[in-house]
């Protein structure tokens, strides 16, 4: 029997992209191309990025854009009360506390319980405010919580005082698009956006788990190590003068002419991104998955990321881990992978096979699965 399921996107057409959106992109991509009896409704804040169409069983449903809290609290359950549903799946972390239909919420991470530093953008900040009010209360209300690791499912279970059976653990895939290309194919990014022909690719960022001042201080003593043999490195999604800021406060002005900085580069184009660079530098705090050190290892690219939180879980043995807290083991990392041949093909083989364990067509097939179980 055919049953109506509805999923919420609401930032599925924005523009700047980041881990949540492009989980939830992929998804419903792979859910598009799934023969199967379910009515599917997906529902999208409009805005910019019109980056998924509807198909003859999955339709999208745009609500007018409001305020987060608002599109989620109201317009969402009142769209959704419309189309008589037999579940809806709430696919960002939060869901409307107001409900009346069977709800699946996937639950990716709860960082925004541990961090009680209010150190990020005033964004970061009241999103964490939001999600700490919303997720106590939407938890009991749950049919199905979804995580995306085995580390983040405990941490839950953990933290809600939840019995094991509530949490399911369902990994994020890794595109197809996230390949090894030769150098012609992606040369034109490389112009595109100024690149040399060698650097240490990291995604800056405000938020302090993704541990932007220990690369700086890493990267600093590696550049002190190899003097003229140091390759620069290319800090992308963050702004210059946080990044300059850093280093004012850090002491480390000498850094500023070796770092290259780039804007938010769209996720389309982030394949010829890992490919042209020479190693991946992932060494956060926390982390609930990781996306990117997949999406990394898929082009062949070795990876540096830490031991803490799920990376162990999803690098499995296909990575340098280091500690994020050391900045000299992380700078000494950096200096081994590059000078050690026979260690960074090893590890560019490893990470490929490591990618390829992970695919969007199981994600779906997992989440299909709860789905028919709910429902």
């Amino acid at each position: 029997m055919a049953k109506k399921i509805g999923i919420e996107a609401q930032r599925l057409f924005r523009l700047n992209k980041h881990g949540v959106e492009i989980a939830c992109l992929e998804l419903l991509r792979e859910i598009q191309q799934t023969i199967g009896s379910n009515e599917y409704f997906v529902f999208v804040k409009d805005d910019l990025d019109h980056c998924l169409e509807s198909n003859s069983f999955c339709e999208l449903k745009l609500l007018p854009a409001r305020p987060f809290p608002i599109w989620e609290q109201f317009s969402l359950p009142a769209a959704a009360k419309k189309l008589d549903l037999d579940l809806v799946h709430c696919t960002g972390n939060t869901a409307p506390i107001r409900h009346k239909m069977p709800l699946m919420l996937t639950l990716h991470d709860i960082i925004f319980f541990e961090d009680k530093s209010f150190s990020g953008t005033a964004y970061q900040n009241w999103g964490n405010l939001y999600r700490r009010w919303v997720v106590p209360r939407v938890i009991p209300k749950c049919q199905s919580i979804v995580t995306v690791s085995n580390f983040e499912r405990q941490r839950i279970i953990e933290f809600f005082k939840l019995p094991e059976d509530r949490v399911k653990v369902i990994y994020n895939g890794v595109s197809k698009e996230f390949k090894p290309f030769d150098e012609a194919a992606s040369e034109a990014i490389r112009r595109k956006y100024e690149l040399p022909e060698d650097f240490i690719l990291f995604f800056g960022n405000t938020n302090p788990k993704k541990n932007t001042p220990g690369v700086l201080k890493a990267y600093h003593r590696y550049l002190e190590d190899q003097g003229e043999n140091a390759i620069p490195i290319v800090i992308t999604d963050c702004e210059r003068p946080y990044v300059i800021r850093l280093l004012k406060e850090m002491k480390l002005k000498s850094v500023e002419g070796h770092i290259i900085m780039r804007n938010y580069i769209p996720y389309k184009e982030m394949p010829h991104i890992y490919n042209l660079a020479s190693i991946f530098l992932y060494p956060s705090l926390r982390e609930a998955f990781g996306l990117p050190i997949l999406e990394s290892m898929a082009c062949g690219t070795p990876v540096i990321t830490a031991t803490n939180s799920s990376m162990p879980e999803i690098a499995g043995d296909a990575a340098i881990l280091t500690d994020a807290n050391d900045h000299l083991q992380t700078a000494h990392a950096i200096e081994n992978l590059l000078n050690n041949g026979s260690l960074f093909q090893s590890l560019k083989l490893k990470g490929m096979a490591r990618a390829a364990q992970f695919n969007w067509h199981s994600t779906a097939m997992e989440v299909i699965k709860e789905y028919e179980r709910l429902s």
